[in-house]
């Protein structure tokens, strides 16, 4: 009678845990596409770890994405601060990257320049800063940083900054 009573119970908890499973988000729930306004916190700035203030950067973004399923999504983005780049999906995490040519002028005298290589990593939040597929407000991190011994210095350069991405239209 024990066996049967569990087996119930156990037919029970699984047929509910089906019927109750979150919903199964389509490739295309992840594509990003149109404006949006994208801010990079300056006033939370670090610089190699240590708080600095930056300026706050504010750019309109276009975004045109497609997924063939939710882990292949690809797509562009247009600044209207001038520049393009590339956007992909890695778990539910959004990556821009680009290139930064002449970002940090050395400081011994040479006249050279290191490129920064710019990312930044975003993903769907609510209200309550959880993740929130679907959500039209996105949070993360703004990351540049130099090339180590680009200065013939070992350390780079690594400023970091809170990331808030808001759909506009």
């Amino acid at each position: 009678m024990r066996v049967a009573t569990l087996v119930t119970v156990l037919t029970a908890v699984v047929t509910a845990g089906v019927v109750a499973a979150p919903h199964a988000h389509a490739a295309d729930d992840w594509a990003l596409n149109g404006t949006f306004l994208a801010t990079s916190n300056g006033g939370w700035a670090t610089t190699n770890d240590v708080r600095r203030n930056q300026g706050t950067v504010r750019s309109v973004w276009t975004i045109a994405m497609t997924c063939t399923n939710v882990v292949t999504c690809r797509g562009t983005v247009t600044s209207d601060a001038g520049w393009n780049a590339e956007i992909t999906v890695s778990n539910g995490e959004y990556i821009v990257k680009r290139d930064l040519p002449d970002w940090q002028h050395c400081a011994d005298g040479t006249g050279r320049t290191v490129t920064g290589h710019q990312s930044y990593r975003f993903f769907p939040v609510g209200d309550d800063g959880f993740m929130l597929p679907g959500s039209r407000v996105f949070a993360g991190f703004d990351m540049t940083s130099g090339e180590s011994g680009g200065c013939s210095l070992n350390e780079k350069t690594e400023i970091e900054m809170p990331f808030r991405l808001e759909k506009l239209d």
